[in-house]
């Protein structure tokens, strides 16, 4: 293991993994100070005594561990009776993570920021593994990170980039800031396969028109019934946020446990998180973006070698995205490829037993094409890739609940966390 775990680091990790579920919901609060904070008026005015202090690299990997860490595999769906005897198709992955994902689609990918860099931990398609314990776990966890850059992602202190009330404390020196970034292009196109393996037919409602090509498939047992694109195109945005905010939620329950402050936040501004802003002091994680005119803010679409969406120009078509859709499905490590291992009693059984892309596919690139090429972008009515929450986990500041707040504003991991975690 590469992860170094001192004694006492050894035991504070115990101690974490022993804290009480429901004690970890009901004591969990933001806890915005941190040490080397300053907030400089009004009724809770205080300047910390303490430098800034940042997590070490033990506390760093069990709360990324936790927000988006391997955990085995995934179950899939099981059975729905229009597929018997065969086996839904949905999932996009085998791996199972820490946070759920609407039918397994798994579309997200975690990035971190801090003092030392900015980084990936790329956990969607890593294969499972058994791990022998928490120590295992978070040197795994560790083991994986991708480094994009040596720096802090860059953030103006002001107004549009931070929403007012985050310029104080938002990605702090000595905090570390992780947020999961959705596919939307791939959620979608996941929806869309979802509603053709189901017999559904999608159209286009923002333009009122059927899509071309689709009456090729009139005799899906739910033709009649269309789904509006703008419908499909919703569920895409808020599947996948219920996905975000899920992993960093669970981030927050484990400050908990750890004795670290921190909380999660939607008030950061998107394109200077991602990039595309088109602003110098706002370059992001240096994420391709898109203008047109049919669009009122620049599009998104992925980041060069870290995160390529199943769109345009990561992919040099519709169709060959919706290609390497099955292939990621179908193909080798994929969840419904025979030889993919798995948690069952009979492995290739089950894996083979999905209903195949035969047909499905087809039309879902008839529809997504169609959505490309009438927007100007996959999907059409909402951004490509998608950030949301922002878990944010620093080092809190008891003198400043200490003075300021009555007693019990921090739970006792709080106050022991110096002594246990870092031998102070």
């Amino acid at each position: 293991m590469s992860l170094t775990i001192s004694d006492h680091e050894r035991a504070a990790l115990a101690d974490a993994a022993r804290f009480p579920l429901l004690a970890a919901i009901t004591g969990r609060r933001s806890r915005r100070f941190p040490v080397g904070g300053r907030i400089p008026g009004g009724a809770l005015a205080f300047t910390s005594r303490k430098p800034p202090q940042p997590l070490s690299e033990v506390e760093r990997a069990l709360v990324l561990a936790v927000a988006g860490g391997v955990t085995g595999w995934h179950y899939g769906i099981p059975y729905n009776p229009d597929y018997a005897p065969a086996l839904p198709n949905y999932s996009g992955s085998a791996t199972g993570r820490t946070f759920p994902s609407a039918a397994g689609f798994h579309t997200s990918q975690l990035f971190f920021t801090d003092d030392t860099g900015t980084y990936l931990l790329p956990t969607r398609d890593q294969p499972p593994r058994a791990f022998t314990g928490i120590e295992e776990w978070i040197s795994h966890t560790a083991d994986s990170y991708v480094r994009i850059s040596q720096h802090r992602l860059q953030l103006p202190r002001e107004e549009p980039y931070m929403e007012g009330h985050n310029i104080w404390v938002a990605n702090h020196p000595g905090s570390l800031l992780a947020f999961p970034v959705a596919d939307l292009a791939e959620h979608l196109l996941s929806n869309l396969w979802f509603f053709a393996a189901n017999g559904y037919l999608v159209y286009d409602d923002v333009n009122d028109r059927n899509i071309p090509g689709t009456e090729r498939f009139s005799s899906l047992r739910r033709a009649g019934d269309q789904i509006p694109l703008s419908v499909v195109e919703q569920y895409t945005l808020t599947e996948a946020s219920a996905e975000l905010a899920t992993a960093a939620n669970n981030g927050v329950l484990v400050l908990q446990a750890m004795g670290l402050g921190g909380w999660m936040y939607d008030g950061l501004d998107a394109l200077s998180v991602l990039g595309g802003s088109g602003d110098p002091r706002a370059p992001g994680l240096g994420f391709v973006a898109h203008h047109d005119h049919r669009w009122p803010l620049p599009n998104v679409t992925g980041l060069p070698g870290y995160f390529e969406t199943l769109s345009p120009p990561h992919v040099p078509s519709v169709e060959a995205g919706v290609a390497k859709f099955v292939m990621r499905r179908f193909g080798p490590g994929g969840p419904f490829h025979r030889e993919t291992p798995g948690p069952w009693a009979d492995n290739p059984k089950v894996r083979s037993s999905a209903l195949p892309p035969d047909g499905i596919a087809e039309l879902v690139t008839v529809e997504a094409s169609y959505i490309y090429d009438a927007f100007g972008k996959l999907p059409g009515t909402v951004p490509t890739v998608h950030v949301l929450m922002y878990l944010q986990a620093q080092h809190i500041d008891t003198d400043f609940y200490d003075e300021l707040f009555a007693p019990g504003a921090y739970l006792p991991t709080h106050a022991a966390h110096q002594a246990r975690w870092h031998g102070r």
